[in-house]
């Protein structure tokens, strides 16, 4: 009987200050094979970057690498590129997704190459941009994937396919537009039984939604005020994606220790980034429990109070 199995494919695009010694580029790189452009006398590149008119066909070429001590098999394929919803990561698309930017513009000449041990290929590609493409960033890669399925052990397998992709940062002339959202600010919280006797933490979850057609460096402002203005936190948070790709969303959280056990409290995170800046809020009502119930019985007890006296009155 043959073990069903969960099929994996792990696209690695960080970058690396590895120098590959066949050409002084930097590299993406696992550790088996890396991706990255080819390199002049005169130019090293971290990665591809073109600027194009729409309409217009722009040739260049991609070095994949073996570190290995055997020859290595690879599909070459050119991919969109987007933020993972988790922690706003750079990832690509898969070979069997479907296209709609750079990973359905650019063409390598050949599909399938086959590196020789410690040796590496030089591939040459064509982007053709179209003629309606809209203005704007449109980020990818030129992968290199290894189509072998490593198959895990136990009764329910994990096959890992794994890929190495050089990052291709293309910018279609004409309008740019930066713009940025904070939407869904929500706030979560939690406090002690009786006030005084344990902390207090909230966590303030909310979505970057990069809203243009240009890639951003967001940077993410909470601060918090409580009742007559005073000021409850103040901090630039950390975490925050470096490179929020066109039309990506991220949901992001930032915890707060030490919360207000008793306080009304506004929320407010401001999200900026070059020539532009937004920002949203949200509001809680920290009240414990106990304070509530007591507050509860006594509003209880003094309805029973007043109707007394009222039926006391009309006698």
């Amino acid at each position: 009987m043959r073990k069903p199995y969960v099929l994996l494919v792990a696209a690695l695009l960080l970058p690396s200050a590895l120098l590959w010694p066949a050409g002084p580029s930097y590299a993406a790189d696992n550790g088996s094979w890396s991706v990255f452009p080819v390199s002049s006398e005169v130019s090293q590149r971290p990665y591809f970057y073109v600027t194009a008119h729409p309409g217009t066909t722009v040739r260049d070429k991609v070095v994949v690498a073996n570190k290995t001590g055997r020859p290595l098999r690879f599909r070459l394929y050119a991919a969109d590129a987007y933020n993972t919803a988790r922690d706003g990561g750079f990832a690509v698309r898969t070979v069997k997704e479907r296209q709609r930017g750079v990973g359905a513009w650019a063409r390598p000449a050949k599909s399938r190459v086959t590196v020789p041990a410690r040796g590496s290929v030089t591939v040459p590609f064509t982007l053709r941009v179209p003629e309606r493409a809209e203005p704007g960033d449109h980020p990818g890669a030129l992968v290199a994937l290894d189509e072998r399925i490593d198959a895990g052990e136990g009764s329910l397998a994990v096959g890992v396919q794994r890929a190495v992709g050089a990052r291709l940062y293309l910018r279609v002339n004409g309008p740019t537009v930066p713009a940025l959202a904070v939407e869904k600010v929500r706030v979560r919280h939690t406090q002690p039984l009786v006030p005084g006797t344990g902390d207090s933490t909230a966590t303030i979850s909310y979505t970057l939604h990069n809203t243009g057609n240009v890639t951003l460096s967001p940077r993410v402002e909470l601060r918090a005020q409580g009742l007559f203005g005073r000021t409850l936190l103040s901090r630039d948070l950390t975490g925050i994606p470096s490179e929020l790709l066109p039309g990506q969303r991220v949901r992001l959280a930032e915890p707060w220790h030490g919360a207000p056990q008793l306080d009304w409290a506004d929320v407010t995170l401001t999200a900026s980034a070059e020539d532009t800046r937004e920002s949203a809020s949200a509001s809680f009502f920290a009240l414990p429990w106990l304070v509530a119930l007591v507050l509860g019985a006594g509003l209880v007890a003094a309805g029973v109070v007043f109707r007394v006296r009222r039926r006391r009155a009309v006698r």
